[in-house]
């Protein structure tokens, strides 16, 4: 099987990783000719988890189109604010009926669209059925470290989901498939915006009682929205909600973490920003999660209060006291 990688930051690099070490001929797209020279012959992405050997399996190439065509697979894992550029470009050259894997996290600025709005507005139709959506609680380094990890694959064909699932299944990485994309994809997508808060709390010096609390009910707005928009409530119970919540808050490779501590310790967005090697996709998420909850009229308060902390410089001691001074409620999911 030849597979085409879109993307080489971590997470992308991880599953080609994956998928190499499990026998596969990836092929993965950079715009980088380093980090290309770097996979090719060190076996190594210089930028992204340098300190790892990649599989020889894996290969770099800065050609979207040689990354892309006559494929038997297409893995997608670009930082989601490019992933519409990406695909108006090899939208006339993907080949017809093979999987397409997207694992790309995030709600797009403006448009709100989900990830699989994204693709099935610019691919043709003939290319829907075979689309997939990969996410759960993985950090890119460790599954390079062949740790045990598990995640959901998503479709809204069973078919393709369980060809998928067998293509990533692997000693060290289990799968499991469900139809419910929206949920899949809002679970991946808002868990950043709630690992902000939370790190936001460490850097305050709070304890386990506030990161309770703040997972807890970040998993309830994140259902509550997940409910207007059609998703299975379930679904934020599974892999790809608590599971990728909890990593996502608690876990120090934590990139959306890692912000909101800085924050929490005084530090400006611009300065966080500017010293980091990844993309945090909750820092643009947030901003399209708040938007989303007004159009919608979906309450979510710790979503606001994070947007109001990255677009707003509003400080966080007052972001915990407005939190903590809202009217009091009955617990429960719309509430």
């Amino acid at each position: 099987m030849k597979i085409g990688l879109i993307g080489s930051g971590s997470f992308g690099t991880s599953l080609g990783s994956l998928l190499a070490d499990k026998g596969y001929d990836v092929l993965v797209w950079t715009r980088s000719e380093d980090q290309a020279e770097g996979i090719n012959k060190e076996h190594r992405n210089r930028k992204h988890l340098s300190n790892l050997t990649l599989p020889e399996k894996m290969r770099a190439s800065t050609s979207l189109e040689e990354v892309v065509r006559d494929k038997d697979m297409i893995l997608s894992a670009p930082p989601s604010h490019v992933l519409s550029g990406i695909l108006n470009q090899i939208k006339d050259i993907i080949p017809e009926n093979i999987p397409i894997v997207s694992a790309t996290k995030g709600i797009e600025n403006d448009s709100l669209r989900l990830v699989s709005d994204i693709f099935e507005e610019i691919l043709p139709e003939k290319f829907h059925p075979n689309l997939t959506f990969l996410s759960g609680p993985s950090f890119a380094k460790e599954i390079v470290q062949r740790v045990p990890t598990a995640v959901s694959i998503a479709s809204k064909n069973q078919f393709a989901a369980k060809k998928v699932q067998e293509i990533f299944s692997f000693t060290y990485f289990r799968t499991y498939w469900t139809s419910d994309v929206t949920g899949v994809e809002l679970g991946g997508s808002l868990k950043n915006v709630i690992a902000i808060a939370s790190g936001v709390c460490d850097g305050l010096g709070f304890g386990q009682n506030a990161r309770a609390a703040l997972i807890t009910r970040g998993l309830n707005e994140i259902t509550r929205l997940g409910n207007k928009m059609g998703a299975d409530p379930m679904t934020f119970l599974g892999l790809s909600g608590l599971g990728d919540l909890v990593l996502t808050c608690c876990g120090d490779l934590s990139r959306n973490r890692t912000v909101g501590l800085k924050l929490g310790q005084g530090k400006k967005l611009s300065d966080i920003l500017e010293e980091m090697n990844e993309v945090a996709e909750g820092v643009k998420t947030s901003k399209s999660a708040y938007q989303l909850s007004k159009k919608l009229n979906i309450d979510m308060p710790i979503t606001e209060e994070v947007y109001k902390m990255l677009y707003e410089d509003k400080g966080p001691k007052e972001v915990v006291r407005d939190l903590m001074g809202r009217d009091l409620k009955k617990e429960g999911l719309y509430h």
